[in-house]
This record gives C-alpha cells, sequence and structure tokens, in this order.
C-alpha cells in the first residue's frame, strides 16, 4: 500500500497586539477549507498557524497595560487560539514565537547566517520618523519634514545588523520566472518583480537596539533578532529544523511547505526576503505562496477607531459558525478584497442558507417520512429529468475538485449550492404532492425522493471541507434512503430589522463613537487673503497608472490625467492604498504646487486627503461623476 502524499499547509502567525477582527480570522478558515479538501483527496495533511509575539508595538502596549510583555502576549495569544477553536479549524500546531524550542533556533539560525557572512553589523543613520519608524536622509524630507506622514523628524542613529538581499536576488528572480505557480494570484507576482527585484534590492535590517522584547542576538545581546527573521522562520522550526542540521524525521517529511496561505499586505515578506532567508540557509523553497485579498466592513478597513469592527464570536453568536463558515468564504473573490456586514449576512442566511439548502433538506426528509414511512429505494422508474440531474451531480465533484486546485474556494462552494439550487428545481419538475396523490405513481415517487437523497448526500459530502457540521447534520438526516424521522433546521431565517435593533443594543456606542469621532480640532494656521487662495489651482484628476515608489515603505507614484495632461504625482499614502485600487479613482490635485523630489522621485502636484484623529486617511473625491481636468472652485 502506497504512502499517502504529504501536503503542509500554513497561514501566516496573527500578531499579537489585540484580538483579531473577522477580516484576520478569514484566513484560518480558509486555510481550514484548504487544509479539510486536501485530507477528503487522500492527503497526508499538515496545518500550522500560530501568533507572532515579539516587538515594539507589543512591547508598548504591554506598558500601557501595566503588565509585562509575556503576559501581554500570553492574554492574546490565548484568545486568538479560542477563536480559530470556535470556528472549527482543523490545524495540527499552533506556534508562539516565544515557544522555547522556537527562540533557541531563531538564535541559531541568527549566528549561522552571521558566521556565513550573510549578516553584517552596521547602522541606521539619518532623519528618524516614530510615527513612521523610518529613517531619511536631508534630501528625501519635504521641507524638513517626513516625506511619507509630513510629521516632524529628529537625528538618529542606530546600531543594527543587516542582511546582504542582493547576494540572492538573481536567483529569487530566476526562480519566480521557472516557477510561475510560486506566487499566487499572477498580479502579485508582478508587483514583487517589478516594484522591488527588478529595480534591486537593498540590504535587510535584522536587528534592532531601540526595544528589548525580541529574542536576542547569542553574541551581542544588546540587540534583539527583528521581527521578519524571527517570525517568517516559524515555518520551519515548528515542524523540527534544527540550524545544527539535525532536523527531525518530520521536518524532512513536510518541507518544502506546499503552500502558505497569507494577506496581500505581507507578499513582500514572504516571497522575496523569506525566500531568500532560506537560500541562504540552503533549504529548498516552498511550493507556493498565496496573497489573498482583504475582507473589508463596508467599503474600509476594519477600525476600532471607525467603530466597525466586526469579530467572529459575536456574528457566531448570531448566525452560527457554519454560517459565519460560509460567508467568509463564499464572499471573497480570488484576487478582489471581499465585503461584510450585518445586512449581507442576513441575506446570505436567509437566501442561501435558509431557503436554497435548509427547506431542501426539510422538504426531502418530510416527503419521505409522509408518503414512505422515512424509507424509499431506487425503484428505476426513471425519466428523462432524472438524468439531467445526475449529470450535475456528478459534475459538481469534478467542478470542485478543479476550483480547489487553484484556491478558488468561493468558486468551488458556488459549484456545490448549484447542485442544490437543481435538487430544488428536479423538485419543481417532478412534483411529488402530485405523485403522492396517485397509487400508481407510488414507484416513481419512491425514485424522485431517492434520487433527491442522493444528489443532496453528494452535495453535503462536497460541503464537508467549507461547513463541517452541517454537511454531517444533512448527512445523518438522510442516511442511505432512510430518513430520520422529523427534519432539523439547519438555519432558521432572520428578521433584518430585529438583528440590527440586537446589534445597537450590543454596541450601544458605536453611533456615539462616530458622532464624537465626526468633529477634529486642529491648530489654526495663519489667515490667508482670497487672492492667496486663488493662486492655488484645483482640478479634478484621473489616475491612469500607480505603482509603489521602490526606495519608500509609504509612497506611491500615480500618474494623474488633468485635462489633457498627465501629471505625475507621489504621495505618501500607500498604507491606506494599494496601487490596483488607485487606479481609475477621481480624486481632487492641487495642480500647481512647484515641483519637488521624493524619495528621488519627481512629483508634480499634490493629491488632496482628509485625515482622522487616529491618522487614517481617504482620497477627496468628487460627489457626483466629474470630468478629468474639472476645475474645483
Amino acid at each position: 500500500m502506497s504512502e499517502k502524499p504529504k501536503y503542509y499547509i500554513t497561514t501566516a502567525i496573527a500578531y499579537t497586539s489585540g484580538k483579531p477582527h473577522i477580516g484576520n480570522t478569514y484566513e484560518i478558515v480558509l486555510a481550514d477549507a484548504i487544509a479539510r479538501y486536501k485530507r477528503s483527496q487522500g492527503y497526508d495533511v499538515f496545518f500550522q498557524t500560530g501568533t507572532d509575539e515579539h516587538g515594539q508595538k507589543i512591547e508598548l502596549k504591554a506598558e500601557e497595560a501595566g503588565i509585562t510583555p509575556k503576559e501581554f502576549v500570553d492574554n492574546v495569544s490565548t484568545e486568538i487560539k479560542r477563536i480559530w477553536d470556535l470556528m472549527d479549524t482543523s490545524y495540527d500546531k499552533f506556534i508562539r514565537t516565544t515557544d522555547e524550542d522556537h527562540e533557541k533556533q531563531v538564535k541559531k539560525i541568527f549566528k549561522k547566517l552571521y558566521d556565513k557572512g550573510d549578516i553584517y553589523k552596521g547602522h541606521y543613520e539619518g532623519m528618524y520618523c516614530t510615527p513612521c519608524e523610518s529613517f531619511f536622509t536631508e534630501s528625501q524630507l519635504v521641507d524638513g519634514k517626513c516625506p511619507d506622514c509630513g510629521r516632524p523628524v529628529q537625528p538618529a542613529k542606530e546600531e543594527a545588523y543587516f542582511f546582504k538581499m542582493s547576494k540572492y536576488a538573481d536567483r529569487l528572480i530566476e526562480h519566480i520566472n521557472t516557477h510561475p505557480e510560486f506566487i499566487q494570484p499572477v498580479a502579485r507576482k508582478n508587483e514583487m518583480m517589478n516594484n522591488f527585484l527588478l529595480p534591486g534590492l537593498q540590504d535587510l535590517c535584522v536587528s534592532r537596539t531601540s526595544f528589548k522584547w525580541g529574542i536576542p542576538v547569542d553574541f551581542d545581546p544588546k540587540h534583539v533578532v527583528y521581527v521578519w527573521l524571527d517570525a517568517l522562520t516559524n515555518y520551519i522550526t515548528g515542524i523540527g529544523y534544527d540550524a545544527d542540521g539535525n532536523s527531525t524525521e518530520q521536518f524532512n517529511k513536510l518541507w518544502p511547505a506546499d503552500l502558505h496561505l497569507i494577506g496581500k499586505d505581507i507578499i513582500r515578506f514572504h516571497t522575496i526576503y523569506w525566500p531568500i532567508f532560506l537560500m541562504a540557509l540552503d533549504l529548498p523553497l516552498p511550493k507556493q505562496v498565496f496573497g489573498h485579498p482583504w475582507l473589508l466592513q463596508g467599503d474600509g478597513k476594519m477600525s476600532k477607531s471607525k467603530g466597525n469592527v466586526l469579530y467572529a464570536d459575536e456574528l457566531v453568536d448570531f448566525f452560527g459558525v457554519d454560517a459565519v463558515r460560509y460567508f467568509v468564504l463564499h464572499e471573497m473573490p480570488f484576487e478582489n478584497d471581499g465585503v461584510i456586514s450585518w445586512e449581507l449576512m442576513v441575506e446570505r442566511l436567509n437566501s442561501d442558507l435558509a431557503n436554497t439548502l435548509g427547506n431542501l433538506v426539510n422538504r426531502t426528509v418530510s416527503m419521505t417520512n409522509k408518503y414512505f414511512g422515512g424509507t424509499v429505494e431506487d425503484k428505476g422508474v426513471v425519466e428523462d429529468v432524472d438524468a439531467e440531474l445526475k449529470a450535475v451531480v456528478e459534475n459538481a465533484s469534478k467542478a470542485v475538485d478543479a476550483k480547489m486546485a487553484d484556491l478558488r474556494v468561493a468558486d468551488a462552494i458556488t459549484e456545490i449550492f448549484n447542485l442544490f439550487k437543481r435538487c430544488n428545481k428536479y423538485i419543481d419538475e417532478t412534483t411529488p404532492w402530485v405523485l403522492g396523490k396517485d397509487e400508481s405513481k407510488k414507484d416513481r415517487l419512491s425514485t424522485v425522493l431517492w434520487n433527491l437523497i442522493q444528489s443532496i448526500s453528494e452535495g453535503a459530502r462536497l460541503l464537508e471541507s467549507f461547513m463541517p457540521s452541517t454537511s454531517k447534520k444533512i448527512l445523518e438526516q438522510l442516511g442511505n434512503g432512510h430518513v430520520t424521522e422529523k427534519p432539523e433546521i439547519l438555519f432558521q431565517r432572520m428578521d433584518l430589522e430585529e438583528v440590527m435593533k440586537k446589534v445597537e443594543e450590543l454596541h450601544p456606542k458605536v453611533e456615539e463613537k462616530k458622532e464624537e469621532e465626526a468633529v477634529i480640532d486642529i491648530e489654526p494656521k495663519d489667515e490667508i487673503t482670497f487672492e492667496q487662495f486663488g493662486a492655488m489651482q484645483f482640478q479634478v484628476g484621473e489616475i491612469i497608472a500607480c505603482e509603489a515608489v521602490k526606495k519608500s515603505k509609504k509612497l506611491l507614484c500615480s500618474q494623474v490625467k488633468v485635462g489633457s495632461q498627465v501629471k505625475q504625482i507621489v504621495s505618501g499614502i500607500k498604507a491606506h492604498y494599494t496601487p490596483e485600487e488607485m487606479v481609475g479613482k477621481k480624486v481632487m490635485v492641487l495642480v500647481n504646487l512647484k515641483p519637488a523630489k521624493l524619495a528621488g522621485v519627481l512629483s508634480e502636484g499634490m493629491l488632496l486627503c482628509a485625515e482622522d484623529a487616529e491618522g487614517n486617511l481617504a482620497l477627496m473625491t468628487p460627489e457626483k461623476e466629474m470630468p478629468a481636468g474639472a476645475e474645483i472652485c
């Protein structure tokens, strides 16, 4: 008997700065669906997740809370694990970067790379922006301030160890070009190649001295290992890697990983830094890195300051685990961001889960009990419509396999629900309630119900990876032609007004908070004359292209069409918008601002944004459709 093929899947480890919202929780549910499906295909799956627990932010948050960093991360890590378990996720290992064996290996890895000459000591020097945690040269500053956020900077110098990224860049470029499946979706690959690798990699800081909450560098203990070298190595330390060459059988079996599942915002670290670290350690690269999109609340990222954060446990209290799993998996497109809201949850619960699926199972069980005392069999009384149903059932499994092979999980679920919809149509076509009135049609009725039970059962088996509890309940009710005495209600319909009323009771301060935050007082500037204002030229611009500025963590460079001209404008908004999101937007442009270079890139104007008290930015856009070039007055 041949051994099962292995499949090693990981999520990014969750940062322990606070309770994860539903957008964070989406990733573990997505990974679980993939892991469960691979198991159903006969793979020996190892599924790892966990928590990332070091860094300056943790140190500061612990200080604010009046507890030690270890106490802080213990509390948050426990909460994260509770939510992962609540969502019925079947991980095999939950690693923490404060685990003793992980910390031991990180120290050994750092020393190994240092001894090899890939890590060297240097220092940062320049003007430091504390909010951005970034150094800039004098020439990069704008009016003496941070080019990304516009805040004041201070001269600073920090000793640090650096990794020689450029040493391995050509080898990584060749690997990406010869392994098209390595970075998915393709748009993520193009972004990494064009914005980072091809322009040339700078050496990477891999230690810090400005804070203490981290893994000390063994041979230079005033330094702590910086977050990415610490966090990324969990994928190998968690399965038994040893930098001295004594790795476990488990590591030798599982590595390289088959899939790193991560958010699109950390794709650079997993497709550039991590592969280069592995090359330096003489280890094979993971087979695939998939950068999934974000799950957004409304049309923006979730934020506590906006009062729009949704948490998995609250949603589960309203809708149940499998309904929440269904929603986050089904509503997330392959490449684009998905949207979640209470209203959409109620709509999907009622239409897809209660009606299409729940009502289908309920009717089938009820009719089998009513007409045959709960037991039916295939009497062989066949009509053309039966073959059509069976064809849909047979094709569903192949279609789901094909979608899951490409990690198109939402599309796979759609295929399964297409099967359930076809079963509902089959009921309408065969009219069992009419057949039940004619004793001569009894064998035909038995055949119809048998076909229904077999078809729904196949759909339920396919559904197991995505909605495991629901799948089990359906199969228990249907048996193999012998149904339960009473149908169990799978999903109860909900009234939107009642749900929203309960939500308001649950979060009574949300609206008050929004009202308070709607008003912000800022320090007034000197008055200007009408003539001074008239000297500024504002127009509507259309962003026709956008890319990240390679020398900056914060800047985007946009090509903005203003009338018949195209202006190049550099803006410090990378933390709030991706280049893909920028393209096509109509924006407010200060056209006649004197050109200046930001991070070495010429900027010929300014995009106007609004900023709230938390530093969140929103581009100013026209309320109604306006042509590029329209004057703003």
